[in-house]
């Protein structure tokens, strides 16, 4: 399978953003696989959105709190089965957009992480570029190779900051794929405006 696994620093860092600015100049499938926050909106519908032209695999978890998948999932009675979370099928590239960060439980036992060993995709870890993106940043980069995911590299979103992206490579031996300057909108034309990634699908 050729693709990617979207992955964040943190939640609310922009994996979204990054993930439909992937596959809409990549020409890929998305997936998310376990979405949570129904009640505030879907992200496959913001991918969707902004880039009509993407297939978009619906979830194979859908949860309505805006918590984390195993909290979610236990208020409505339900447990998440790792097991039960493959690859949608299709012969096309794919961008899969995780949940939170590498150490969100799924369940009483899985993380985050655990899913990416299991789908075996190189993974993008989008992180802020402002303070404290550094600390979180290189502990994402150590759990994943402790776990010996491959990992494509880093884009992050903001104000450029120079020393920041300077740290997170030298100190996390990763590249810096890209930098996101914040958008005044984001809306599907304006996604269009920023430069295409100049890194290939990997797979």
């Amino acid at each position: 399978m050729k693709g990617v696994f979207v992955t964040g620093t943190d939640t609310d860092v922009g994996k979204t953003l990054v993930s439909a600015w992937l596959a809409r100049n990549w020409n890929t499938d998305y997936w998310k696989p376990i979405q949570t926050g129904l009640a505030d909106g879907a992200d496959s519908v913001t991918v969707a959105r902004l880039a009509p032209h993407v297939v978009v695999h619906p979830p194979a978890v859908e949860l309505q709190a805006p918590l984390s998948p195993h909290e979610a999932a236990k208020r409505e009675n339900r447990r998440i089965d790792l097991s039960s979370l493959n690859l949608p099928a299709t012969d096309r590239p794919l961008v899969v957009e995780g949940a939170g960060g590498v150490m969100v439980p799924i369940n009483e036992v899985a993380l985050m992480v655990d899913l990416m060993v299991k789908l075996n995709l190189p993974v993008v870890v989008v992180a802020r570029s402002g303070l404290g993106t550094i600390n979180h940043s290189l502990m994402t980069l150590e759990m994943l190779r402790r776990r010996h995911v491959p990992v494509l590299g880093v884009v992050m979103n903001g104000q450029r900051n120079p020393a920041n992206r300077q740290a997170i490579e030298h100190f996390g031996g990763v590249q810096v794929l890209a930098e996101i300057q914040p958008l005044p909108v984001v809306s599907e034309s304006m996604l269009a405006s920023l430069p295409p990634p100049d890194f290939p699908c990997p797979g």
